[in-house]
Order: C-alpha cells, then sequence, then structure tokens
C-alpha cells in the first residue's frame, strides 16, 4: 500500500452523491406514500389502472422509503463518518463509485419490477432473485470499502458510531442472504427453500431485525457523530455508549417473534420473543437519553438551531417507538393491537419521527461541509420544513393509534349471547375520517421534503468550484 500523503483529502464525491439520491428517493418513497394514503380515503381513484394499485404500490413505498430512502442516507453518512473518524481517505473511489452506481441500479430495477407485480411476497423483502443477487454484491463492496477504511485508520481508537456502523452493515448481510435463499423458477420467479411456520419465522427473524439493524442500529450510529457534532460537545456519557452497543445487538436478534403472536408458530417461540421484546426497552432508553443529554448545559441552543431540533426530536420518536414496541409485544396487548392501525401508527412513528427525522437533520449538518460551505442556503427553511415534518407525523400517527384502538375494540366487542357486536364493514366506516388526517399528515411531510431539495439545490448553487476536505496530517510523524 502506498503511503498517504500530507495533503491527502477526503473522498467526499460519493457523500455527496449519495446525499442527493437520499433527498430525491425521499421524495420517490414519500409521494408513493401519500398516494396509496390516499386510496384508502378515495378507494376508487386508481381503478383499472393495475401498476398502481394498492397492493403494487405499498411494497414500493416501503422498500423505496427503508433501502433506497433510508440505505442511501446510511451510506451517506457512514462514508462522512468513517473518514472524519479514522482520519483518512476511502480506500478506493473506484470501489466508491461503484457502490453508488450499484445501489442506485439496485433501486431502479425495485422500482420498475414492484408496480409490474414482480414480487417474491415476503414483507420487506419482495425483490426477486437477480436484484437480491445484485444488492448482495454491492453490500459486500459496501462492507469491504468500510471496513478496509477502518483498517487503515490514523487513529488508534475506532469511535463508537463505526461500531453501530459495522453492525449493521454485517448484520443486514446477514439476515438479507438467509431470508432470501431461493430456488429460482424463471428470470424474475422464484420459491423460497423454507415452507410453513418455519418461512415464517426466517421473514420475521429479518423483517423485524431489518428494523433493528438497517433502521436503528445505523441511525444510532448517526446520533453518535452528529449530536455531539452540532452541540459541540463529547457524548454525555462514552461508558454508557459501549453498554448500549452491546446490550443492544446482543438481544435485538431475539425479538422477532413477536409479529407472530397468536399464529401457529410454537408459544415458547411467541414468548421467547415477547420477553426479549421488553428488555429490549432499557438499552434503547438508554441510548437515547445518552443522546438527549449531551444538551446538558446547552439545551437554549436548541431555540436558534433547527437542525438540533431535527436530531433531538428524532430521539424523542425514537423513545415513543421503542416503549411502544414492547408494550405491542406483550401478549394480552398484542391480542388488541394485531392487523389495525395502531401498529401503522406505531411504525411510523418509527419510521417517520425517528428514522426521518434524523436523517435529515444529518443530511442538513453534513450537506454543506462536503460543499466546503458553513450552512444550508436557509436556516429559515430548515426551521420551516422541522415543523412541517413534525406537525405531520404527529397528525399521522395520533390518527393512527386512534383508528387501530377504536378497530380492536369494536372487533372484539361481543353482545351477552357470544356474538360480535360489530360486522368488520362497520369498522371500516368508522375508520374511514381518520384516513383523511392520515393523508394529509403525508402531504405535511411531503412538503418538507420538497422544500428541502429546494435547500439543497439553492446550496449546491453557493460554490462554484468544490473544494477538497484534507484529512488531518498525522500527530506524530
Amino acid at each position: 500500500m502506498s503511503s498517504t500523503t500530507l495533503n491527502e483529502t477526503y473522498n467526499d464525491k460519493v457523500v455527496r452523491q449519495f446525499a442527493a439520491a437520499t433527498v430525491i428517493w425521499g421524495i420517490v418513497g414519500m409521494l408513493v406514500g401519500v398516494i396509496i394514503a390516499a386510496q384508502l380515503y378515495w378507494p376508487e381513484m386508481t381503478d383499472g389502472i393495475a401498476w398502481l394499485g394498492y397492493g403494487r404500490l405499498r411494497p414500493l413505498h416501503t422498500n423505496g422509503m427503508i433501502f433506497a430512502f433510508g440505505g442511501s442516507v446510511l451510506f451517506a453518512t457512514s462514508l462522512y463518518v468513517v473518514q472524519r473518524t479514522c482520519h483518512v481517505r476511502l480506500i478506493s473511489d473506484r470501489l466508491a463509485s461503484f457502490v453508488f452506481w450499484g445501489w442506485q441500479a439496485a433501486m431502479v430495477g425495485a422500482a420498475i419490477t414492484l408496480p409490474l407485480g414482480i414480487t417474491q411476497s415476503k414483507e420487506y423483502a419482495e425483490l426477486e432473485w437477480p436484484l437480491d443477487i445484485l444488492v448482495t454484491v454491492v453490500w459486500v463492496a459496501y462492507g469491504w470499502l468500510f471496513f478496509g477504511t477502518i483498517v487503515k485508520r490514523r487513529v488508534k481508537h475506532i469511535y463508537v458510531a463505526n461500531w453501530f456502523y459495522g453492525a449493521y452493515v454485517i448484520a443486514v448481510a446477514l439476515l438479507h442472504i438467509v431470508n432470501n435463499l431461493v430456488m429460482p423458477a424463471g428470470l424474475w420467479k422464484s420459491y423460497p427453500v423454507y415452507s410453513g411456520a418455519v418461512d415464517a419465522m426466517a421473514q420475521w427473524w429479518y423483517g423485524h431485525n431489518g428494523v433493528a439493524f438497517l433502521l436503528t442500529v445505523g441511525y444510532l450510529a448517526m446520533m453518535y457523530y452528529f449530536v455531539p457534532k452540532q452541540v459541540q460537545r463529547p457524548i454525555y456519557s462514552y461508558r454508557l455508549s459501549i453498554v448500549h452497543f452491546w446490550a443492544l445487538i446482543s438481544i435485538y436478534m431475539w425479538a422477532g417473534p413477536h409479529h407472530l403472536l397468536y399464529t401457529s408458530l410454537p408459544d415458547w417461540v411467541q414468548s421467547v420473543g415477547m420477553v426479549f421484546s421488553l428488555i429490549l426497552l432499557a438499552p434503547s432508553w438508554g441510548g437515547a437519553m445518552n443522546g438527549i443529554l449531551t444538551l446538558s448545559g446547552v439545551w437554549y441552543k436548541l431555540r436558534t438551531d433547527p437542525i438540533l431540533k431535527f436530531l433531538i426530536v428524532s430521539l424523542s420518536f425514537y423513545m415513543i417507538a421503542t416503549f411502544e414496541g414492547p408494550m405491542l409485544s406483550i401478549k394480552t396487548v398484542n391480542s388488541l393491537s394485531h392487523y389495525t392501525d395502531w401498529t401503522v401508527g406505531h411504525v411510523h412513528a418509527g419510521t417517520l419521527g425517528w428514522v426521518a427525522m434524523i436523517s435529515i437533520g444529518s443530511l442538513y449538518a453534513l450537506y454543506p461541509r462536503v460543499l466546503g460551505l458553513q450552512q444550508m442556503y436557509s436556516v429559515k427553511w430548515i426551521d420551516a420544513h422541522f415543523w412541517l415534518h413534525t406537525i405531520g407525523v404527529v397528525f399521522y400517527i395520533a390518527s393512527m393509534w386512534i383508528a387501530g384502538v377504536m378497530q380492536g375494540l369494536m372487533w372484539r366487542a361481543t353482545g351477552d349471547d357470544g356474538t360480535l357486536t360489530y360486522t368488520f364493514v362497520e369498522s371500516v366506516a368508522a375508520t374511514y375520517p381518520y384516513y383523511l388526517f392520515r393523508f394529509l399528515g403525508g402531504v405535511m411531510v411531503l412538503s418538507g421534503m420538497l422544500l428541502m431539495a429546494w435547500n439543497v439545490i439553492r446550496t449546491y448553487g453557493m460554490t462554484d468550484r468544490i473544494v477538497p476536505v484534507a484529512v488531518p496530517a498525522p500527530a506524530h510523524g
């Protein structure tokens, strides 16, 4: 390996590319979400158009938000953070370019095949085997790029954010490969190697740990870097961050069966999932408090820094979602909540409240820096985006919480003779008004994303020439 020169610069081109892709995919994914929310209120709006049917667009929305939006921001932030915490450039510019274009190709493939009805019909794992193979190849390249950069580091210590990024890279590779083991039966058709309850168990081991390691662990890495950076203080407790890491990755893997309560899954497996879900509350809240308490003594910064508002309020939603998840995994509570819109509200408290908000805050923090600027084009627009997004999320999740509890109570209500009090269609009619509030909340969130896109474009236009950021020289020659 050639020796690094003192005038070496970071590879921020791939960070800028993934940051731009995040904003684009965010708009696309949220737009699809708004369309399917509208379909619930105006169910005949796309009648006769197969590729715009709810069943086709729903997996497009989830894959678009989780993997296209969520994946892109994880790539952007991890490749930004690993260089700056290791004081070294990425090991290969060509490999970085392959990771970007390969991932975008896989996401475009998803955007084409899913509306055409080409699907494995496994939640969050709908992509057929050719795209799964492409995702695997890109992910291995990404892992090589990330861990290779850590190996090459000039700083002996590995900062805790990289522990979280590393865990998410390894775990997502394991989850993706095991759950997508199939027998191809044509170019766009396959059958899983598992069957029955085993298939369901493998799917929700994957599905819940996709939430755990892609949508939680990776974003906690963002918290551990961008919250202290924005506050300009060290993390509240570095020791707690290490305990948080080991507790979280040790416990999370076992919680998947709580998606399969009251099914044909063995009862003892359901109970194991419930118990581990309850234990998860401790490391989840411990980690969130570690981020929030970093503001001790400087809470006033929240008044004037909208980026910090995004980062800290995201942790509030993380605490809501990680309290609600263990609660919903309790069998008696789950008997009321399962299959209702309460679950939809819970999921979006986590995704729109936690994931999207910390992603947006992190992008606002890093984007001007990779352009050689001090801040975004308009701080006022960031503040407006924060309020649009926050109010939209509250509209969305509150309407779904109310609708879900109402559905559960109506479905279990019985008369003195033991017959059901309400028909299913009566519960649908009672839910109908809440879908309008869900739609309006989604429109507000999407509007904020469009405002962000315009802010990003104007920020990019502020610089005539991007000056590469220099890697700090080694402390000892």
